[in-house]
Parts: structure tokens; sequence; C-alpha cells
């Protein structure tokens, strides 16, 4: 077996961020994703919620946090399911990024940092606009669900 050489866009490694995101699926099979807000960078994407990990925190701890931040609702980390991750090098830093599943929360989820928010099917995400790393989440979620 050989391996493909394959060119790929080399930056200068500067830092590993770590940030969750989740795949809200309601009752009709939909995930939410979320406008990112004017004056943030990459304005005008449609991602998965979620957000970066702080310190002494698990992912899944972080997730449920965010998830109160930014959509006011509650979940806890058994309610989250594991099921992909992105690994992407941006110019400034390299993301990794799992992908959990939630299917069960507490709350109506709402807009608490001005981001539109928007119930789709999974297969009409490559309509929306995602910053590169979601790309590849959404073909893992349409594979495995």
């Amino acid at each position: 077996m050989t391996c493909i050489d394959v060119t790929v866009p080399v930056y200068p490694f500067q830092k590993l961020v770590l940030v969750v995101a989740v795949a809200l699926l309601d009752a009709d099979g939909r995930v939410l994703i979320a406008q990112r807000p004017a004056g943030k960078e990459m304005a005008g994407l449609w991602e998965f919620p979620g957000g970066k990990v702080n310190d002494n925190e698990t992912p899944e701890m972080a997730l449920c946090r965010e998830l109160r931040e930014e959509l006011n609702i509650d979940t806890s980390p058994g309610c989250l399911y594991p099921l992909a991750f992105a690994s992407h090098a941006y110019e400034k830093f390299h993301l990794l990024m799992p992908l959990y599943v939630c299917r069960v929360w507490r709350g109506t989820p709402q807009s608490v940092e001005g981001q539109k928010l928007q119930w789709v099917r999974i297969n009409q995400l490559d309509e929306f606009e995602m910053p590169p790393a979601d790309v590849p989440l959404v073909a893992a979620l349409r594979d495995k669900l």
C-alpha cells in the first residue's frame, strides 16, 4: 500500500484550539444551525452551536454551558452522543472540534447573542455557507444519521 502525496496548506503552528459543537435534532429530524452575527470573524456563515472549551472543563461540560449561554436551553452530558470531529488548520490556529448529537434538552432554543437560528433538514445543510471546519461534519452527520 502506498500513500498518496497531497499538498495541504501548512501554516506555522501557533496554537491548538479545542471547540465543541452540537447537532441538536428535533422530533422531525431537523438540525439547528446558527448564523454568525456581524462583528464576529466569519460573520454571516452558518454553523453548529457550540464554543470553546475552557480550562478545567470536559468537552461535554463546555457544550452544556455553551448551550445554556447561547440558546438558553439545558441538557446534560449523558444526552450528548459523540458523532465525529473536525481538525482544520486556520491561518492563526489549528481547530479541533468534536461534534455531538443531542436529541434531549429542556427549553426552547432562542437566540441569546443575536445570532439567527434556523431548523433545517440534514439533506439541506449544503445550501448554507459554513466555516471550512464545519463542512466535513455535514457529511458525517448525513452518513451516520
